[in-house]
């Protein structure tokens, strides 16, 4: 198909979106056949890449060369853009890694001397609001092929005026991705001391040497049915600290929610905060109307949040003062234990909390469950240093979450300035 251009104002073309790019299918190899999975090439759907990121490294399922043969599912190459096409629609990447993806999504390729894939990214990223209402479907919300010779866009005239705009885009996110990275490995830094702390017991002992491995007395705990250090005792999560839940204001009432009011979290603010360890606000504030309404306590700053209700798991540590959904069992430090250690005690004992967990059409652990949830419980002194240790990391973490969000919202704020042309680059 060549271009189609609508109109043509001052350094832009409005065109047909179709005629300027090539879209590629997506497919799926036959689930019930091992020998197409669990391979080494990556294979994408929507819950991989629905973020506010802009390249999607890896996928949670992959798949063979045998899978790809016996199937319509392709290769993406590496900057290629991919948007999902059913149920959530809209949500969208670009490849950072060659993947295959399933038929739920398109593939997305500027045409070459006509628009950059990567500038075509962030038009498609100012259009997206156009592209979901352009969803249909009777169960699922659906866009397809035909959906694409419908979509009008406004494009930059020339490749050179395009690789202006997207470079002061992509330098904005450049610097939010290499804040993820850093946060990432601190990450993984704070999780390796606990784990080498808490789960090894090689906390550094008075002399400085790995407790454990340089013969520290071990003592076998009958309640926990295993051997700690002595000194150290058996406990249940509800010592760490006070277990709250949450409700929901009536919503039929209008007067119960605002704009900017109470923060309230939902566990699918946690979902779309995944990969952030600390929140601020979700998608929704409540009035004190509706506090009073549904009897809802706020919970202070530092309080550890998890979603104890389908999807069970998700947490995150409050910036601030904030309340919740009934969706949560939240952890409030009230018994001397603070929030970077309860943080990673509660993540570990994750598999027991879901198989702790009941329910026929949602699972859920119930907060008098969660309770009794067996743990090791250290020395005081030993929690203490860990803390002197991590407390830095954990606030580098918080600062530079603040930091990628300020640039994120820079970025949205431009972002239509510059692909409508109210913005001339010099």
């Amino acid at each position: 198909m060549k271009l189609i251009i609508i109109s043509k104002t001052l350094n832009m073309n409005k065109v047909i979106l179709s005629s300027v790019i090539d879209l590629i299918s997506g497919g799926t190899p036959k689930t019930n056949i091992s020998e197409y999975w669990d391979g080494d090439i990556g294979w994408l759907s929507v819950t991989d890449f629905n973020n506010d990121l802009r390249y999607v490294y890896e996928s949670e399922k992959s798949i063979t060369k045998l899978g790809i043969e016996n199937s319509n599912t392709k290769f993406l190459e590496i900057g290629d853009i991919i948007i999902s096409a059913r149920g959530t629609v809209g949500a969208m990447s670009q490849i950072g890694f060659p993947m295959c993806f399933n038929q739920s999504c398109f593939g997305i390729r500027g045409k070459k001397e006509i628009v950059t894939t990567d500038y075509l990214y962030y038009a498609l990223k100012n259009y997206i609001d156009n592209i979901i209402k352009r969803s249909h479907g009777s169960v699922f919300n659906t866009i397809n092929l035909a959906t694409f010779d419908l979509m009008e866009i406004e494009i930059h005239d020339t490749i050179p005026k395009q690789c202006k705009v997207t470079k002061i885009l992509s330098d904005l996110d450049e610097k939010i991705e290499l804040n993820n990275e850093i946060n990432s490995k601190l990450e993984a830094v704070a999780k390796l001391i606990y784990d080498y702390w808490f789960m090894q017991f090689d906390f550094p002992d008075e002399n400085g040497n790995p407790y454990q491995s340089s013969g520290g007395k071990m003592v076998y705990n009958e309640e926990l049915k295993r051997d700690i250090p002595e000194g150290w005792s058996d406990g249940a999560l509800s010592d760490l600290g006070e277990i709250v839940g949450g409700s929901t204001p009536s919503t039929k009432n209008a007067a119960n929610f605002v704009d900017h009011g109470t923060p309230w979290i939902t566990p699918n603010d946690l979902s779309k905060n995944e990969g952030n360890k600390f929140i601020t606000r979700g998608g929704q504030d409540i009035t004190d109307t509706g506090v009073k309404s549904a009897s809802l306590n706020l919970y202070p700053k530092n309080t550890v949040l998890l979603s104890s209700r389908a999807p069970i798991g998700y947490m995150a540590i409050a910036r601030n003062e904030l309340t919740t959904n009934q969706g949560f069992k939240s952890f409030v430090p009230t018994k001397g234990y603070s929030s970077e250690f309860i943080f990673y005690t509660v993540k570990n004992a994750m598999k027991v909390i879901v198989q702790y967990s009941s329910g026929s059409t949602f699972k859920e652990i119930s907060g008098g469950v969660l309770k009794t949830v067996k743990i090791v419980l250290p020395k005081t002194e030993v929690v203490n240093k860990y803390i002197e240790i991590v407390s830095d990391v954990f606030e580098k973490q918080n600062m530079l979450e603040l930091e990628s969000k300020e640039l994120s919202d820079l970025r949205d704020w431009i972002l239509p300035m510059l692909m409508n042309g109210q913005v001339k680059i010099k």
